[in-house]
């Protein structure tokens, strides 16, 4: 029994680790997408500001 309850409470430590590395990931994903955007939306902006 005490072999099983530990075994369950080391399953459950990993899906934590996993979850953890998957929202980090996703983070990053995010964080590339933004900066991404920000520069294209920057460099529209000057364009047409360029225009005025």
């Amino acid at each position: 029994m005490k072999n099983f309850l530990a075994k369950m409470k080391n399953e459950e430590g990993q899906a934590l680790v996993e979850y953890g590395l998957l929202v980090a990931l996703i983070a990053v994903v995010c964080i590339a997408i933004i900066t991404t955007l920000g520069v294209n939306v920057r460099t529209t902006f000057t364009t047409i500001a360029g225009a005025l």
